[in-house]
């Protein structure tokens, strides 16, 4: 049996969205081009020809859905601010319009008896600062610090939860490594200082957030996987041992004052040549959470490529595990190795699910959308989560659903979805899923 209190009175309860995925209104009141906005209007780039469009038009619809939010009774609404909206003119003042747009969105969450959480940077960097460099440029330090400034300054006076990044690891392997995201770089050249420049920025984003911001929590969401060696074979025991140190430590670890694990990838040294004096000590910050963002499990194998890691995935449908429609290993168990991994580290104050979600085939039936794999994976999870806090004493103390309405996902598309709330993409009606209802049920 599975009930609210098991948490704890204090434990948070949320849903998270992100603002390219959500906002639609790309080209409205100043808002300058993001690097997704580049990388999407290429042809041939998303699956199934999607363009993101207006994707939800939270922009427009925002009242609707932070009202559903508190209808299935969450607590907090976590949402992202996109730089370019608020900052077209990288280093000069807030638009306006930007700013009295997140503005009215704080103001309603509120309004609705919910807690807003901040997330400073979801992927959306301005095209402009891509076209200078981006993330390998060691300049985008300073842009950052601008941005993050601006927002603990016009938004700190009600907003006290602050995610400074989400999944550094994602945007940075998947966008300036493998070439899949955008802004679509590829190599190692490319990789390592687009990750170390993140690093310091993350760290940085929280000293001033909590300069700025009285009485301000902050942390950042890092994605995990859960890692499995075919076999037993040394070389395969080695190769998931570096696996799970790009994947799960290559951003913890410096954040937390241990610098990078070169124990696991001793070729990680390579990041030096682009570290400056002082940069060891910058990367170290005393985070107030961590967040935990698990959705998939990586089964590994000795390869002689890629050079640095030696290691490739071994296909999850040739292993006849359980996909979603991203055609990734969903395997909820996954999440108790990564719960028990976080609490080995002394440093990690507080543990949130800051997302936690899956992407199965919805049912429309009468007017109803049927989704008991989303309502049963959920479940399962949170099973997981109060067994780490009851049985394990983790410091776990929120989760966070993803996503609240269906959205765009990235170079997926519309294909995948994993809202509570279904959202019809041509009319924008949302109906609550079999899902949202039992969150609603479950957190009256």
């Amino acid at each position: 049996m599975l009930r609210k209190t098991d948490f704890g009175p204090d434990f948070k309860w949320g849903v998270t969205i992100s603002a390219f995925q959500n906002e639609g209104a790309a080209h409205l009141h100043g808002k300058a081009p993001s690097i997704w906005d580049a990388f999407t209007g290429r042809p041939d780039i998303i699956k199934n020809g999607d363009r993101p469009g207006d994707t939800c038009d939270f922009y427009h619809r925002y009242e609707e859905d932070v009202a559903l939010a508190a209808r299935l009774n969450f607590g907090v609404f976590r949402f992202s601010i996109s730089w370019p909206r608020l900052l077209p003119d990288v280093t000069g003042e807030p638009h306006p319009e930007g700013a009295a747009f997140y503005n009215r969105v704080i103001d309603c969450c509120l309004a609705n008896g919910l807690e807003p959480w901040v997330t400073v940077y979801h992927w959306d960097l301005p095209q402009e600062l891509e076209a200078k460099g981006g993330w390998t440029h060691r300049d985008i330090i300073g842009h950052f610090a601008h941005y993050t400034r601006t927002c603990a300054r016009l938004f700190g006076d009600r907003v006290k939860h602050w995610i400074v990044m989400n999944e550094p690891m994602t945007f940075v392997g998947m966008g300036y490594f493998m070439g899949y995201h955008a802004p679509g770089r590829t190599g190692i050249g490319a990789f390592l200082p687009a990750a170390h420049h993140a690093v310091l920025c993350m760290a940085q984003g929280g000293r001033i957030i909590r300069e700025m911001v009285d009485g301000a929590k902050v942390g950042v969401a890092l994605s995990c996987s859960y890692i499995e060696h075919v076999d037993d074979r040394p070389l395969n025991r080695g190769a998931a041992r570096r696996v799970e140190a790009l994947l799960n430590r290559f951003f913890l670890e410096p954040l937390l004052g241990m610098g990078y694990p070169t124990d696991a990838m001793p070729a990680l040294h390579l990041i030096r040549r682009y570290m400056r004096p002082g940069d060891t000590e910058m990367m170290a910050f005393d985070f107030d959470f961590i967040g935990l963002q698990y959705y998939f499990r990586i089964v590994t194998r000795f390869s002689i490529t890629p050079p640095i890691l030696f290691a490739e995935e071994v296909a999850p449908a040739s292993r006849k595990a359980k996909l979603n429609l991203m055609d990734l290993d969903v395997y909820p168990k996954g999440l108790q190795h990564l719960l028990d991994f976080y609490g080995r580290y002394p440093q990690i104050k507080s543990i949130i699910l800051s997302e936690s979600g899956v992407c199965f085939p919805d049912f429309p039936m009468g007017g109803h959308i049927h989704d008991h794999q989303r309502r049963d994976y959920h479940r399962t999870i949170l099973h997981i989560v109060k067994d780490g806090i009851k049985k394990k004493k983790l410091p776990i103390h929120g989760y966070f659903a993803w996503t609240l309405v269906d959205n765009f996902e990235w170079r997926e598309g519309f294909t995948p979805r994993f809202g509570l709330v279904h959202n019809n993409f041509i009319t924008q009606q949302r109906t609550i899923k079999d899902s949202g209802k039992w969150f609603r049920q479950f957190l009256k």
